[in-house]
């Protein structure tokens, strides 16, 4: 219990940024200038192609070393890597979303002579957001998960606390994990909850 603040504080802080890049990343891939395509295209392909791990070492130990580049403290790390990483995950679903509003919604915006940003504002975008919630609240349980990763950089999550534990009583190791492994399932209770209520949701109101 005392990692659980770390773990909290971790998760809420790598969804607000990872969410901020799946939308900013999505639009961008969407854009009609070709730069900013490509050069989305590539985050995105580098954060998913790479392994979630390796980018928080990189953040942590690597950019400090060969950049003289300080991200202030291992929860900035933990949080930057969490998000981008997810981030490139989520921009795919923001994009999709996007691309499966039905055709005749464009065109019926376009024939009562809205401009590109009002058609995206006020008809495609809110049908869209319907369609992100389940992706999106599975990937918060994702996040969850993956705030487990920052034990490996010292900070003092759940996961770190319960490795502590083992190390002095390793008769127990299999009690210890069984109690981590419960307490992450009943901090992705909620998750799970809003998940179900996003399908819910994703389920009404969006035009075919």
């Amino acid at each position: 219990m005392r990692g659980l603040g770390i773990t909290v504080t971790v998760l809420l802080g790598a969804a607000f940024f990872g969410y901020l890049m799946a939308f900013v990343a999505g639009l961008c891939r969407l854009s009609q200038n070709i730069f900013i395509r490509k050069f989305t295209g590539f985050y995105v392909e580098v954060f998913r192609g790479t392994s979630l791990i390796v980018q928080l070492f990189w953040l942590y130990y690597a950019i400090p070393m060969l950049f003289n580049i300080e991200l202030g403290s291992n929860w900035w790390a933990g949080v930057i890597a969490i998000a981008l990483n997810y981030g490139a995950y989520m921009s795919e679903v923001v994009r999709g979303s996007i691309l499966s509003v039905a055709k005749g919604q464009t065109e019926a915006a376009t024939a009562l002579n809205m401009s590109r940003f009002q058609r995206m504002r006020l008809v495609i975008f809110p049908q869209a957001v319907r369609m992100m919630l389940p992706e999106f609240g599975n990937y918060l349980i994702q996040m969850l998960k993956a705030t487990s990763l920052v034990s490996l950089i010292g900070m003092t999550d759940i996961l770190y606390y319960g490795d502590i534990y083992r190390s002095s009583n390793l008769s127990e190791a299999p009690i210890v994990y069984l109690l981590v492994l419960i307490l992450y399932f009943i901090l992705a209770l909620p998750l799970i909850w809003l998940t179900r209520k996003g399908e819910a949701i994703s389920k009404k109101g969006v035009a075919g």
